[in-house]
């Protein structure tokens, strides 16, 4: 599938008593809104046009942990403003104290979607790296 607010592509994936997301795009920043994308599937069938847009920045030592944190303050957000963030689209940039994304979302409002429950993401089985035609990511979700 891919995310309307990226180049990335995003699959779930089968995974023990958890879902994961694997995703595709030709950059760091369209990976990591693609499986921020493909996190919002797993939450949601059916999205809405409504919604307004929010802008998050992280940052983090690692490419690895910046995914990690980013997609932990996509749940915070979800907790906190009560919204499904879709249609991400993120920016990743080296910084001399390590990693920043600069990204934003669409908020749908969670009381507009039958949404089901994801707690967390998780380290376990993490993957992201870069190939010959761009980036790949593998993310496990506590459900």
């Amino acid at each position: 599938m891919t995310g309307p607010g990226n180049a990335g592509t995003f699959a779930l994936r089968e995974h023990t008593a958890d879902v994961a997301v694997e995703a595709t795009a030709p950059t760091l920043g369209g990976v990591f809104a693609a499986v921020a994308d493909g996190m919002a599937a797993a939450m949601c069938d059916e999205v809405p046009a409504t919604g307004d847009r929010h802008a998050v920045t992280v940052t983090a030592e690692s490419p690895e942990a910046l995914l990690f944190d980013y997609l932990d303050e996509l749940i915070y957000e979800r907790d906190v403003r009560s919204v499904l963030p879709v249609d991400n689209a993120a920016a990743v940039t080296e910084a001399t104290d390590g990693w920043r994304i600069d990204a934003s979302y669409r908020g749908v409002a969670l009381a507009e979607v039958a949404a089901r429950d994801l707690k967390a993401v998780t380290y376990s089985e993490m993957d992201l790296s870069e190939g010959p035609d761009g980036w790949t990511a593998y993310v496990v979700f506590d459900v």
